[in-house]
C-alpha cells in the first residue's frame, strides 16, 4: 500500500532524529559529568579502516541511549526501508526468509569452505559412516533443503521463473555422498515436484513466517525416509500402530521473533498451522521416543519443530515412527546437526545399543555454516 506523502516525510524526519539522538545525548552526558568526550578518542589512533570500525563498535557498546533507542531505529528501518535486520529478509506476499540461508545460496564459496575440503562435510560424513559400519550399523543421510532453495520466487520477483535453486555446494555434496556409496534421501527433487503439484492448493512445504518446514513438508519427508528404509530392507515394519489427530496451532514464526522488537512483531498476525499429532492407536498416548529403539535419529531444529514444542508429537520424528510402526531414539540440537549431535552421542554411548540404522538429518545451509564446523568425532567406546 502506498503511504501518503506527509506520512513518509514524518517517518523520514523521525528516523533521522532517532539516528542523530544517541550521539548528541551521549556527548551532553559526558560534558555534564566532566568526562573527556568519547568522540575525541578517534584521534588517539591512526585513522585506518580497522581503527575507525573499532571506534564505531566502542561508541555503540558504551552509548547510554542506544539500547533504549535501538528498537525504534529498527522499527523505522522496517517501515521505511523494509529492512528486517541481520537475520531475516522480507520476501513477497508476507514471506520471511532466514538471512544465513539466503547467503549460503547466493554467496560464492570460500576456498576452504567447500564440502570436499578436509574440514568439510563430505570427509566427516564418510568417516562417520565407516565407524558405524564397523559396528554393523547403517547410515542414511537426509539433507534438508533451505526454504529459499524451494521457494526462490517468494524471495524476489527476479526468481519468478525459477522452480528451485540448488546451491553448487549442495549439489557437490550430494554427488560426493553418492560416489562414496552413502545412502542419501534427496528431498530437493521431491519438494520441487510436490510444490508444483500443490500449486494453488494453499499447502506450502515451508511456513510463511518461519525458517522451518510446514506439516505438509515434514510429513512428505518422513514418508520418503520411511519408504527408503523399508524398500531397502534395512528396517521391517514394527508392531506399534499409530494414528493421526488434528492439532492445529497458531504462533508467531521464529523469523518474526528474531526481530526482538515488539513494535515490529505487532505488524504480524500469528500464523495458523494445521499440525497433525501422532498418537498410539491402542491408548491414544502421544508419540514418545524409545532410547532402546533400533533406529537413532540425529538432527537439528527441523526435528524439534512441532515435535518438542507445541503441539508436541507432531513433527518429523513422530510421523516417521508412524510410517515405520515403531518408535525411534533421537538426538536433536538446534543448529548443531553438523558436529554437536555427534558430540552428544559420544557422551551417551547407551543410545547406540541395539541400533541397526542411524538417520542423519541436517539443513542445507549447515553444509558450509554448521556450528563447530564438521569435526571428526569418534563414536563412543563399546560398553
Amino acid at each position: 500500500m502506498k503511504k501518503p506523502r506527509g506520512s513518509v516525510l514524518f517517518l523520514t524526519l523521525s528516523f533521522l532524529a532517532i539516528l542523530s539522538a544517541p550521539g548528541a545525548i551521549q556527548l551532553l552526558t559526558e560534558i555534564q559529568r566532566g568526562d573527556r568526550p568519547q568522540i575525541l578518542s578517534v584521534f588517539d589512533r591512526l585513522p585506518t579502516v580497522q581503527s575507525l570500525r573499532a571506534y564505531e563498535r566502542e561508541l555503540e557498546d558504551t552509548s547510554r541511549v542506544v539500547t533504549a533507542l535501538r528498537p525504534w531505529i529498527q522499527y523505522a528501518q522496517f517501515v521505511l526501508l523494509e529492512d528486517a535486520g541481520r537475520k531475516a529478509l522480507i520476501g513477497l506476499d508476507g514471506w520471511l526468509f532466514y538471512q544465513p540461508g539466503v547467503a549460503y545460496c547466493c554467496e560464492s564459496v570460500q576456498p576452504d569452505g567447500s564440502a570436499e575440503s578436509e574440514s568439510g562435510a563430505l570427509p566427516a560424513i564418510v568417516g562417520f559412516r565407516d565407524q558405524l559400519e564397523a559396528r554393523n550399523i547403517r547410515l542414511l543421510v537426509v539433507p534438508g533443503p533451505n526454504k529459499e532453495s524451494v521457494y526462490p520466487e517468494k524471495l524476489t520477483r527476479r526468481a519468478e521463473s525459477i522452480q528451485a535453486a540448488l546451491c553448487p555446494s549442495t549439489r557437490s555434496l550430494l554427488e560426493g555422498l553418492r560416489a562414496a556409496g552413502i545412502e542419501v534421501v534427496d528431498l530437493f527433487g521431491l519438494f520441487v515436484d510436490a510444490k508444483r503439484a500443490n500449486a494453488g492448493q494453499g499447502k506450502p512445504l515451508y511456513l510463511v513466517q518461519d525458517s522451518h518446514w510446514s506439516p505438509t513438508g515434514l510429513t512428505l519427508a518422513a514418508k520418503a525416509v520411511a519408504s527408503r528404509l523399508l524398500g531397502s530392507g534395512w528396517v521391517r515394519p514394527g508392531g506399534v500402530r499409530y494414528e493421526e489427530r488434528a492439532a492445529p496451532v497458531e504462533r508467531i514464526g521464529d523469523l518474526v521473533r528474531m526481530f526482538q522488537v515488539p513494535q515490529i512483531e505487532q505488524h504480524f498476525l500469528p500464523e495458523g498451522i494445521p499440525c497433525v499429532r501422532v498418537v498410539r492407536q491402542a491408548d491414544g498416548a502421544p508419540y514418545k521416543d524409545d532410547p532402546n529403539a533400533e533406529i537413532l535419529l540425529l538432527g537439528d531444529s527441523f526435528l524439534r519443530v512441532f515435535e518438542r514444542d507445541e503441539p508436541g508429537a507432531a513433527g518429523f520424528t513422530a510421523h516417521l515412527a508412524k510410517e515405520l510402526e515403531h518408535p525411534l531414539a533421537s538426538i536433536v540440537s538446534d543448529g548443531g546437526a553438523s558436529t554437536l549431535v555427534r558430540q552428544q552421542l559420544y557422551r551417551r554411548p547407551e543410545l547406540l545399543a541395539k541400533k541397526k540404522v542411524v538417520i542423519w538429518q541436517f539443513v542445507e545451509r549447515d553444509i558450509r555454516d554448521g556450528a563447530e564446523g564438521w569435526q571428526n568425532v569418534p563414536l563412543p567406546p563399546l560398553p
